[in-house]
């Protein structure tokens, strides 16, 4: 059984011993904190807080516990059911709300289920409101109302409709164009909430034919649900077979996207931000962020149309803060994950949807065609394991002197920038690991340069 407390939320296995897993005394516990903090952070003492799920086995009792507990905190729950969480993003600023709960552990297998929080917003907590939860939650220092002031529960079913027309009416988003392309796309739902909103938005953007594959919501997930080439082989197939100009897959809360080419081979996880980033800039200037372990081609393709880039530190928070600072136009991270700031600040696998479906009718192109117009890179993940008593933050220190003289970014762990390549280091919070992120033209030298880096830190820690 695992239970992981973060300042985004609270993860954990289903079943085992409170404080174990996620159990039902967990969520209880968590929620209520969570209640208690939107409370104090609004000022306000009536607040209504949205709350969506994904199709997981674990959702209906997971949601039951929440919403209760809400109401038990004297707080108006709207309920989206079956949802994504862009949808519930959308749905904290469309209904006005004071913030949001996402039933979701996004890629990870059935067992698992999450909480995941939302400000008033409909953006993730920063790290600072994520500490108060969690110290309110370890003090449970949360009181629940009388019987004269609890919560109600009112449940709306309108947001898949009104996410897809918010996707269509977005300006860049030409339904028209991928109309006239009559376009045959292929997706895999991984049997969550993205079986019903991925074909409903495509049918919304005239795509001539959605061959579907695993789009039943009952959250038995068929394959390893973290969309990586590796589970990637029977959509693969499946567009060879029935000649689909292009395939879609999403994880099961349908914020990270992941595209196949025509031809089966994978448009690569790293590039989907690259290629909608280059039909945005191609219409209006602007800047670009992504975080430091992205790739390096979304920085090529922004300078290539006159636009700034900016690396912002892992995770979704940072990458969205780093974005408001540099006034981004468009951002995201190398996993599939798309923020349009035009939408709203979050990962959507629907808004990337919508606009690379119109990038790639209009640019004429087979979408391997597409894909080899960008930059070539390719990346290696690793890690180092390191007996405890070693000093990790001083070994990235002494990693970090032996490579002054290259660019060095140290906001998030250590990541040395030379000319065509670039190696990230960054230590584990709960283990003595430093995770090694490297890219480069091709992958046996982006694996060489992890390579080169582990024997450093080998040598500077004296193994």
């Amino acid at each position: 059984m695992t239970l992981i407390k973060s300042i985004s939320g609270i993860r954990g296995t289903i079943g085992g011993k409170s404080g174990d897993g996620l159990s039902p005394l967990d969520v209880v516990k968590f929620t209520a904190a969570y209640a208690t903090w939107a409370k104090e952070n609004t000022k306000k003492e009536n607040i209504t807080i949205v709350v969506g799920r994904d199709a997981r086995i674990s959702g209906p009792m997971v949601d039951k516990m929440v919403v209760g507990t809400l109401m038990g905190c004297g707080v108006n729950v709207i309920n989206l059911g079956l949802s994504t969480t862009p949808t519930t993003e959308l749905a904290v600023t469309m209904e006005k709300a004071d913030g949001g709960i996402i039933l979701t552990a996004s890629h990870n297998p059935k067992q698992w289920n999450a909480l995941k929080l939302l400000n008033n917003k409909g953006e993730f907590l920063s790290a600072v409101d994520g500490e108060k939860i969690l110290s309110i939650a370890e003090d449970e220092s949360f009181i629940f109302s009388e019987v004269d002031h609890l919560g109600t529960v009112s449940d709306n079913d309108t947001y898949l409709q009104k996410h897809v027309d918010h996707v269509c009416n977005l300006p860049l988003v030409d339904v028209e164009a991928i109309k006239a392309a009559e376009f045959t796309v292929a997706v895999d739902c991984v049997n969550s909430t993205g079986g019903t909103y991925l074909p409903a938005l495509l049918n919304a953007l005239g795509v001539k034919k959605v061959i579907e594959l695993y789009c039943e919501p009952n959250g038995q997930f068929p394959h390893n649900p973290e969309p990586l080439p590796e589970n990637l082989t029977e959509i693969s197939a499946l567009i060879k077979e029935q000649k689909a100009d292009v395939g879609f897959v999403v994880d099961p809360d349908v914020d990270r996207l992941a595209i196949v080419n025509e031809d089966g081979t994978m448009f690569g996880e790293e590039y989907t931000l690259v290629a909608v980033a280059d039909y945005i800039l191609s219409q209006q200037k602007g800047n670009t962020v992504s975080n430091l372990s992205s790739t390096r081609a979304l920085r090529d393709v922004t300078e290539k149309h006159g636009g700034t880039y900016a690396a912002g530190a892992v995770g979704e928070v940072n990458v969205v803060s780093k974005m408001k600072a540099t006034n981004a136009i468009i951002g995201g991270e190398g996993n599939g994950g798309i923020i349009y700031p035009e939408s709203h600040y979050g990962r959507d696998a629907l808004v990337g949807i919508g606009l690379f479906l119109t990038h790639l009718a209009k640019s004429k192109k087979s979408c391997s065609q597409l894909r080899a117009t960008y930059p070539e890179y390719s990346i290696s993940k690793n890690k180092i394991e390191l007996t405890p008593e070693l000093d990790v933050d001083q070994i990235l220190a002494d990693i970090k002197v032996k490579y002054s003289n290259e660019q060095i970014n140290d906001i998030d762990g250590v990541k040395i920038d030379f000319p065509d390549r670039w190696v990230h280091l960054r230590k584990s919070n709960t283990e003595p690991i430093i995770r090694i992120y490297s890219e480069a033209p091709n992958s046996k030298e982006a694996g060489e340069l992890a390579q080169k880096i582990i024997t450093d830190i080998k040598e500077v820690a004296g193994l």
